[in-house]
């Protein structure tokens, strides 16, 4: 099958032809129908983040179910599917307690004496052949061999270009307000960076029934976007110098909730800054590794909170297929998340165009 490999940071993906397995007794084939080409992507492509290589990169998709293992008993051929980083085994703490998206039991995962799912045949003789999985899933790639607790089936009618979105950047958004902060109608919120995963958790703030939205972005076209997710005020972060101040300074003393989705220092700490008595800021973005938060322990004392949010908190399970219904029904804003629609082979241009900061978001379509 053709796949996106990254071979060496900082480097181009390359097209290439990749072998991979047969499904374990809980295993899934899917043949990938759309996979987004997500920032999360360009971390580890740019190395601020760090993953086994070579690796077959993406993890945002939907497709179709091709096979099942013999004890598969959540999805069946023929089923179309939405996949999701964050496999769960179902039975540790974290599951049982209701936060499926913290789990990490090794038993989702092939184990180091099995044969990998993804593989090279060995053309040099040095019978080093293994191809890493990205994130548990490699959607940059005709076909993909998962855990079946790392993806959902949905109705049929989905368009798959729209179902991908769900699978990473709208889950974390929507997810990150609905389940992480837990707003509640009349309250006031702010995200900060108006990119895919921004835009969503401004569609997922409305949703929610926030009274006031504040999108802040520093490209114009970003927040004129934003405006028709559901934002009801935007700041322009390249005209100003204090963003924090101007969110307090436009809400009379801080919103409640705020959310960063770009992943810096300074953006996290103005998410902080930016809230009034009992607020909560929510760190959406990946913030490089070893990056320091510097904050002012005196915010504290008025029950101000940071924290993190992973996948939006998610039980994907059951959110993905509402989320699904919530598109259908008009609720849910798909359509204009996605700037363009491409071919597996032009996988480098989008991860240019995401550096530049123009598009919300492009989508590999597979024929």
């Amino acid at each position: 099958m053709k796949a996106a490999v990254l071979r060496e940071v900082g480097k181009p993906l390359l097209i290439e032809e990749v072998s991979i397995g047969k499904p374990g007794p809980r295993e899934v084939l899917i043949r990938t129908k759309a996979a987004g080409v997500c920032h999360s992507d360009l971390h580890f492509v740019e190395g601020s983040y760090s993953h086994p290589l070579p690796a077959v990169l993406g993890h945002e998709s939907a497709g179709i179910v091709e096979a099942v293992g013999s004890e598969v008993r959540t999805v069946k051929v023929g089923d179309h599917v939405i996949t999701c980083l964050n496999p769960y085994c179902g039975h540790c703490e974290v599951c049982l307690t209701g936060h499926m998206n913290l789990c990490i039991s090794p038993e989702t995962k092939r184990g180091k004496g099995e044969e990998p799912r993804l593989f090279r045949e060995d053309l040099s003789g040095s019978g080093d052949t293994k191809m890493a999985q990205f994130l548990n899933l490699s959607s940059f790639a005709e076909l993909m061999l998962v855990h079946e607790h790392a993806c959902v089936a949905i109705r049929k009618d989905m368009p798959f270009d729209r179902a991908a979105l769900i699978g990473c950047s709208v889950m974390t958004g929507v997810g990150s307000v609905v389940h992480t902060s837990n707003v509640r109608p009349g309250e006031t919120v702010a995200v900060i960076g108006c990119g895919g995963v921004g835009l969503a958790t401004i569609n997922g703030a409305a949703i929610a029934g926030a009274s006031r939205i504040i999108a802040v972005d520093r490209v114009p076209s970003k927040l004129e976007l934003a405006k028709t997710f559901g934002a009801t005020d935007v700041i322009d972060a390249s005209a100003i110098d204090d963003v924090a101040k101007a969110v307090v300074e436009l809400t009379g003393g801080g919103v409640q909730h705020s959310f960063e989705a770009i992943g810096l220092k300074a953006t996290a700490e103005a998410a902080f800054k930016m809230l009034r008595r009992g607020g909560t800021a929510n760190v959406i973005g990946m913030i490089p590794v070893g990056t320091k938060i510097e904050l002012h322990g005196v915010d504290f004392l008025g029950e101000r909170r940071i924290q993190g949010s992973y996948m939006g908190s998610n039980r994907f399970p059951v959110d993905m297929p509402r989320l699904v219904d919530a598109y259908m029904a008009g609720k849910l804003k798909l359509d204009e998340l996605i700037s363009r629609r491409i071919k597996l082979e032009d996988v480098n241009s989008a991860f240019d165009e995401l550096k530049r900061g123009e598009l919300a978001r492009s989508v590999i379509v597979f024929d």
